[in-house]
């Protein structure tokens, strides 16, 4: 259930001083995508300041619940029902995270599920920095055909053996990143670090089954219900436009996960008076998501009216600058 490797590692001599000095290169197997899905296996590779491993780890975990998706990850209710608990591998975890910048792809879902399984275990996870691959593979503007792992490995020449198995999901991505990284550092590419804030507390709601939205066999035990918001005083001034302020009135719409709970994302828009929209029309002024490559029907949408996309943290920013309603 548990597997450590240790292995010898030489380091090149030039480096900049502003990188991280150690990561940890991670993945979670997952219930399902929800707020209050579970981890079901999680892998850790440790790798240096110069992106050379360490070791690794590898877990199942418990998820105390349906397993979700089986034939996506291979995890049946047999198999975790032996599993530890998550609080019970969560010093585990800890040592292996602590210190060290968590790199994920898609990191932003990664950190938020390690935070909510923290959270519930009344911990904190020790991690302050994470980093995306798919915005490091932006930033260093590789070839890609798109920017799911298995292209990623594809471009460095690295092998998939075993695809949604945490362990091998780890290790390709730990062989992709540290090519990754050497070519960021030649290139004096400052990377793209964000900030990771745990959660302090967290509650499971559960619902009626009758109003849980099923996916096939597949049942979550809770979903997030949705919020009845006041109407926006302000007209909608229409498009964001790439450069300039939010405007009070615009209409924005989320998808997928972001890192500050969407709640309180969706709160801060309203109260900077902006219209937080459940869906995509030819009236929404922007589309906040942080993988535009998802194919969700937001942001399919979102192409075929050519509305506006910015990610989390573009539109953090934003947040903190938007323009009153035009008067009259």
């Amino acid at each position: 259930m548990l597997e450590d490797s240790t292995t010898a590692v030489s380091s090149p001599t030039a480096w900049p001083t502003a990188y991280p000095k150690g990561y940890a290169v991670v993945d979670v197997e997952t219930t399902g995508l929800a707020r209050d899905d579970r981890i079901i296996s999680a892998a850790v590779y440790r790798l240096d300041v110069h992106g050379e491993v360490e070791d690794h780890w590898y877990t199942l975990v418990n998820p105390e619940r349906d397993p979700g998706p089986v034939w996506i990850h291979g995890l049946t209710s047999d198999v975790l029902e032996g599993a530890p608990l998550f609080q019970e591998i969560a010093e585990e975890f800890s040592a292996r995270l602590d210190g060290r910048v968590l790199v994920a792809h898609n990191a932003v879902f990664d950190w938020q599920m390690i935070a909510r399984e923290y959270a519930r275990a009344a911990r904190e996870a020790p991690v302050r920095q994470r980093l995306c691959t798919i915005a490091l593979s932006k930033e260093l503007g590789l070839p890609l055909p798109n920017h799911k792992l298995e292209s990623l490995a594809a471009h460095f020449g690295v092998v998939q053996q075993r695809a949604h198995h945490a362990l091998d999901d780890a290790r390709v991505l730990a062989e992709a990143f540290r090519p990754s990284l050497r070519a960021a550092a030649a290139g004096g590419v400052r990377l793209p670090l964000h900030e990771c804030r745990p959660l302090t507390e967290w509650t499971d709601r559960a619902v009626p089954r009758q109003q849980q939205p099923s996916y096939g066999s597949y049942q979550p035990t809770s979903w997030r219900p949705a919020r009845k918001r006041p109407a926006c005083p302000y007209p909608n001034p229409g498009r964001y436009e790439e450069g300039k302020p939010l405007k009070q009135g615009m209409r924005i719409a989320f998808s997928g996960d972001t890192s500050i709970e969407r709640d309180l994302l969706e709160d801060r828009a309203i109260e900077a008076g902006l219209h937080v929209a459940t869906s995509i029309s030819r009236l929404t002024s922007l589309l906040v998501t942080n993988d535009p490559d998802s194919g969700t029907s937001k942001v399919v949408k979102a192409r075929q009216f050519g509305t506006p996309v910015v990610d989390e943290a573009a539109f953090g920013q934003l947040l903190g600058n938007v323009e009153p309603a035009s008067e009259g």
